[in-house]
């Protein structure tokens, strides 16, 4: 029991942080989680989430994971362009236009930063590839978040005209995501010897500011869940239905193009999972009017952590193409 604890600290950590923040009766921790929000809390951690992703980089996995180019094409058309397709389509139901907002927003984030790595290597994947996915996915989304998320944006009736400075989250993203990822490969030629002895705290610290952001995230939008106490069931419904038709596809594409066990599973979870720390930046500085897209980005992230950690073990064991 506790060896299973240990293994599923950081999805358990999201939970408990998750329900300690609405259940709270006092606030206390919706207001520490406010008050971070107000010194750009958030951003910061971002900034150290994508320090530490440049120093757990392996460059001789990422040269190995180059050479996968069909695997690599397969999994950003899952994230680029399947994504957004099928949030779109999910849309088309009648929701509240904060849960359309957030739906879009996680669809055109780029792969997660750790977990799709780790759940690829789990369920006996190529985690070179993996980690090379990461890298593409999160550097094209500086350009790619803006564009495709206005398009969207533009092509359903919410009840709102929002306006996005294009030019204006390219550069964020690029101070957030761009910079720090470089500063982080700099530091690890750097100290390379003591970067490798720390990996394993280096992912902890990682995984701990995400829990952070998450709390950070659930605080400001408390207030949403107040409001509509079914909200919560009904959000994490369509999280579901979201990732699992994502992952169908993803089955899909590999059986169509015949890629082999050992490669696909990088396709499978690297282009179904989404980032959450980029997705909560977008919220809090576009629609930070609907508390409610802040709920759909958590929830999805939670939901796909959920899916995917079983899914993962399943493939490990007994899943063959």
């Amino acid at each position: 029991m506790k060896k299973k604890i240990k293994s599923q600290w950081f999805l358990l950590g999201l939970i408990i942080v998750f329900f300690a923040v609405i259940l709270d009766p006092s606030g206390y921790l919706e207001g520490i989680g406010r008050g971070i929000k107000k010194i750009h809390g958030p951003g910061g951690m971002i900034f150290l989430i994508f320090i530490i992703s440049g120093l757990m980089l392996d460059y001789d996995r990422i040269k190995a994971g180059v050479k996968d180019v069909k695997s690599t094409i397969l999994a950003l058309l899952m994230i680029l362009i399947v994504a957004p397709g099928v949030a779109w389509l999910v849309c088309l139901l009648p929701l509240s236009p904060g849960v359309i907002i957030g739906l879009f927003i996680v669809s055109v984030m780029p792969t997660t930063l750790s977990s799709g790595v780790v759940m690829t290597d789990k369920a006996g994947g190529n985690m070179a590839h993996a980690l090379f996915i990461t890298i593409v996915s999160n550097s094209i989304a500086i350009f790619s978040i803006p564009f495709i998320l206005s398009f969207m944006l533009a092509s359903i009736e919410i009840g709102k005209e929002f306006s996005i400075d294009t030019g204006s989250i390219v550069l964020k993203l690029s101070a957030l995501v761009l910079l720090p990822l470089v500063t982080g490969l700099f530091l690890k030629t750097t100290f390379s010897r003591f970067v490798d002895f720390k990996k394993k705290p280096l992912q902890i610290a990682s995984q701990v500011l995400i829990i952070s952001i998450v709390f950070v995230s659930v605080a400001n939008a408390k207030q949403a869940f107040i409001g509509d106490k079914m909200i919560f069931v009904r959000i994490v419904c369509i999280a579901a239905i979201f990732h699992l038709m994502l992952l169908s596809i993803a089955f899909f594409l590999v059986r169509l193009f015949k890629v082999e066990k050992g490669h696909f599973e990088s396709i499978v979870f690297m282009g179904a999972q989404k980032t959450l720390p980029l997705s909560v930046m977008i919220q809090g500085a576009y629609f930070n009017e609907y508390g409610i897209a802040l709920v759909v980005c958590v929830c999805h992230h939670i939901v796909h952590l959920i899916i995917d950690g079983y899914l993962s073990t399943k493939m490990s064991r007994s899943l063959k193409f």
